[in-house]
């Protein structure tokens, strides 16, 4: 007895050669976008896949399928580490400072060049602000390390310049300076260019509703308040949530050269640890990979977080104004 073939419905029928009409109409923008969603899978979810190394005793003779299965072991060794709270709380603290920081300024910088009513000094700060984030991060900490050489760098030839006697304090060094280092040299590099997406925000803002609070004479401040930052407030909110998504990831290239021996203390975050247990002298793949998935989970539950805190608060709740 012959089975018979299900049939499709007419509707299942229409929605199969609508798209296909679709996709014959517009096959390039198919293309076009499957550059970048094969990219996609090959560099972000295919490695994935070794992502279970991190609960196994990865042997690179054994590979991967063939390494034992040891559980949380890794997770348990990392949490049980006795540098775990001041990594953890170096990762945390540095970021926070550095994202909330950041954003902050960006936001007032936006604020302040939007009433700006010169277009020229407008467009001469922009250009001097922007410029600094397109040198790259190792160029960015050598001329930091040269311009403040106490010995012959500018500060030090300031220093006697004045009177100073000797040489003055090398502070690259200080455990107490590091963070304020970080976060100052990325002010001066990333500032200008966070800047971006504000400005464009404020450029959509209706300039009539100026106009109106002109003549119903508001200040420039009850304009900024009132008209400004209500409509910066939703791409604020979006821009913050991105940034705390990425609040256990601070850079590794930067922190990784400017650390030293003496200011490690404050310096050690994950991703320098990560670096250096999986890749070091020892090489413990497994180890690094379980500190790095630890990381990544953090990661998501703060994003998730921070989601879910931003549809609670409102822009009057916020208290920035």
């Amino acid at each position: 007895m012959k089975m018979k073939e299900p049939r499709l419905k007419r509707s299942d029928t229409k929605k199969v050669s609508g798209f296909t009409k679709r996709f014959q109409r517009d096959w390039q923008l198919h293309l076009l976008i499957s550059i970048p969603l094969i990219y996609l899978i090959i560099f972000h979810y295919v490695p994935i896949y070794g992502a279970q190394i991190a609960f196994r005793d990865y042997r690179a003779r054994r590979g991967i399928w063939g390494s034992e299965w040891v559980g949380l072991k890794w997770f348990k060794q990392f949490l049980g580490d006795f540098r775990f709270g001041e990594i953890l709380t170096n990762t945390v603290v540095l970021s926070i400072y550095n994202t909330l920081l950041c954003f902050v300024l960006a936001v007032m910088l936006a604020l302040l060049l939007n009433s700006l009513r010169s277009e020229k000094i407008k467009k001469f700060t922009q250009t001097i602000t922007y410029i600094p984030h397109f040198i790259s991060v190792v160029v960015l900490v050598s001329m930091f390390q040269q311009i403040f050489n106490p010995i012959n760098g500018l500060y030090g030839t300031l220093h006697r310049l004045f009177g100073g006697t000797g040489y003055p304090e090398d502070f690259r060094g200080l455990a107490g300076a590091f963070r304020h280092i970080y976060v100052l040299t990325t002010l001066w590099q990333q500032l200008g260019w966070q800047t971006i997406i504000y400005t464009s925000a404020l450029s959509s803002v209706d300039p009539g509703q100026h106009e109106a609070a002109i003549i119903d004479g508001a200040t420039r401040w009850q304009r900024l308040r009132y008209i400004d930052w209500p409509g910066l407030v939703p791409t604020a909110c979006t821009m913050l949530i991105l940034n705390f998504g990425n609040i256990m990831s601070v850079g590794f290239e930067k922190v990784y050269l400017l650390q030293g021996v003496l200011n490690r203390e404050t310096s050690e975050v994950i991703s320098t640890y990560v670096y250096k247990v999986g890749m070091g002298s020892g090489a413990d793949f497994s180890y690094g990979a379980a500190i790095g998935l630890f990381n990544s989970v953090v990661n998501c539950a703060l994003l998730i977080f921070v989601n879910w805190l931003t549809k609670k608060l409102s822009a009057d709740e916020m208290g920035l104004f």
